[in-house]
Order: structure tokens, then C-alpha cells, then sequence
């Protein structure tokens, strides 16, 4: 994902209301986030579906990681051949 430009990709949440087809075009475009402010706080982010994707996947990932390391912290891991013989085993069923 490109760098956030705060000049272009900050804005409030009234100008996004006014010209939301607008906003996401350049979303699109620009393949940045788009952080919006109510109040002259942030508020919300807005991102391209592929990108919020990929993000979802990738946090995904890593607590699926995470819990591997823990398991493997708490001796609930088999050894690499054990678990290489046991994938072997249910494909050829």
C-alpha cells in the first residue's frame, strides 16, 4: 500500500459526504487510505476492498503464527518428518 500523504488523504468526513464518488475514484486511483475526520478528530479509514483484504489475511496469518509459537512453547509441537508423514498420509487416502 502507498504512503499515507496527509495533504490529500486526510479530510473531513462533511467533504466526503459531499462528493463521495469522487473520493472513492481517487481511492482507487490512488491505491492510499483515506482517513476521515469528524469534529477535527479521526474518525474512520476508508480502503480499497483489495487492500482491506489483504490486511485481514495478513493479520490472519499472523495469529495463526502466534498460536504455532505458543503450541510449540507448550511442547504441543510434533517434530517436521512426524508432521510431513502425517500430511503424506491423508493425501494418499
Amino acid at each position: 500500500m502507498p504512503r499515507l500523504k496527509p495533504s490529500q488523504d486526510i479530510q473531513p468526513l462533511s467533504a466526503f459526504r459531499a462528493n463521495a464518488a469522487g473520493f472513492l475514484k481517487s481511492l482507487r486511483e490512488s491505491q492510499r487510505p483515506l482517513i476521515l475526520t469528524q469534529h477535527g478528530k479521526s474518525a474512520a479509514v476508508v480502503l480499497d476492498v483489495a487492500h482491506y483484504e489483504a490486511l485481514v489475511e495478513e493479520v490472519e496469518v499472523v495469529r495463526d503464527l502466534r498460536e504455532a509459537r505458543a503450541e510449540l512453547d507448550r511442547g504441543e509441537g510434533i517434530p517436521h518428518v512426524d508432521a510431513i508423514a502425517q500430511l503424506k498420509a491423508r493425501i494418499s487416502l
